[in-house]
């Protein structure tokens, strides 16, 4: 037989485009072409003078990227001083700054349990967090969504060391997470609490503190936080927040911060001015949230069936796979960009239009978008 030893991929690839699961990348001019309620930037902060001026800044102070790990040569003052202001916007002793989000949850998952202990996930939890799971070597409970019952089940069975995580807003539904009950079982429970805040800075919480602000439980001794620079404050990277104890457990022991090059002064220094720009104007988080209900408002109206949003994430469902990424398309031949996510992005299943709220978006801008989302709704839609 000829050595062939990758035409398993052409199987794959039939089989994908069978279900009507084919992904492909759309590069997209620097100028937007389209009204967008496809990204993660809900406060329309990507673009903001002051974020840009201040990443440019940073790249010519400091140079294009960090030019090694933050063990060896990666950490800058600006790094300092990004994980100084996080810890105090979000009311935490430490942050610790990553490249990424998807880092920081591996980061945190896998330095905080291993062989012996017990991690408990809900089942509606980010990829990073399931893949953070499978590294850990932890024993891994997946509990049913947003069920602090369950939680303390998988909990009260487990003798030892344990940690429950969640995201705090679910990113397919944009739905929170009961965090002040999970609080609660954990503490009964001797366990930690770690919750993946990345679609609630900037959103929610006084300001856009976050949800584990709002929650009141900033800075509490077993809770841990992971997220994302790259959404609300529009930039790129991540960070774990925590005691002190932890981040300098993190810090000598987390695979994903000791061997990955440290996130390029550019994105560190857009951070800042983000958050310092959300700090002057603590009303961009309250109109994000009132964008989304209006979103929401308008598409229930016309007959659509969507979730109600407790952030900045409207979930549209899709009669199927195939009439999602058609519904999509529609969307976008029309000039509006918007989410598509199928299985296996979706735990349940369920195909959906997913949009997010930005705060900078006018009432025109929501009324054409919903105009356009009715009209290119697919039939079975309802």
């Amino acid at each position: 037989m000829p050595f062939a030893p990758f035409d398993w991929i052409d199987d794959e690839a039939r089989r994908r485009a069978a279900a009507g699961l084919v992904r492909t990348l759309r590069p997209r001019p620097a100028e937007a072409e389209l009204l967008d309620l496809a990204s993660n930037d809900y406060l329309g902060l990507t673009r903001h003078p002051e974020v840009t001026a201040a990443a440019a800044d940073a790249a010519r102070r400091w140079g294009a990227g960090a030019t090694g790990s933050r063990l060896v040569t990666g950490s800058t003052a600006l790094h300092a001083e990004l994980e100084r202001a996080l810890a105090d916007f979000c009311g935490f002793e430490a942050a610790l700054v990553l490249s990424s989000g998807y880092a920081a949850n591996l980061a945190a998952l896998t330095a905080l349990t291993g062989h012996g202990s017990l991690i408990v996930s809900d089942a509606g939890n980010h990829a990073s967090i399931v893949d953070g799971c499978r590294l850990s070597r932890a024993a891994t409970a997946v509990v049913p969504h947003a069920d602090p019952d369950a939680v303390r089940k998988a909990l009260q069975a487990h003798d030892g060391r344990a940690l429950a995580v969640s995201d705090s807003v679910f990113s397919v539904d944009g739905d929170a997470a009961p965090l002040a009950e999970l609080a609660t079982v954990c503490r009964a429970e001797g366990a930690a609490l770690l919750v993946d805040d990345a679609h609630g800075l900037g959103v929610l919480g006084e300001g856009g503190r976050g949800a584990l602000a709002a929650a009141g439980l900033a800075g509490g001794e077993g809770v841990v936080a992971t997220l994302t620079l790259s959404k609300s404050l529009g930039s790129q990277g991540g960070a774990v927040l925590g005691p002190a104890r932890v981040i300098d457990h993190l810090v000598n022991t987390a695979r994903t911060f000791i061997f990955d090059t440290g996130l390029a002064p550019a994105a560190a220094g857009s951070a800042l001015g983000a958050l310092r720009l959300l700090r002057r104007e603590p009303e961009r988080a309250a109109r994000a949230r009132e964008v989304a209900g209006d979103l929401y408002g308008r598409l229930t109206a016309a007959g659509l069936t969507a979730v109600r949003p407790d952030a900045a994430v409207v979930s549209v469902r899709a009669p199927s796979a195939e009439a999602a990424v058609r519904w999509a398309a529609d969307c976008r031949t029309a000039g509006l960009a918007v989410g598509c996510f199928r299985p296996p992005s979706v735990p349940d299943g369920i195909s959906r239009l997913r949009l997010t709220a930005r705060a900078d978006l006018s009432r025109e801008q929501i009324a054409t978008a919903v105009a356009t989302i009715v009209a290119s709704a697919p039939s079975g839609v309802s």
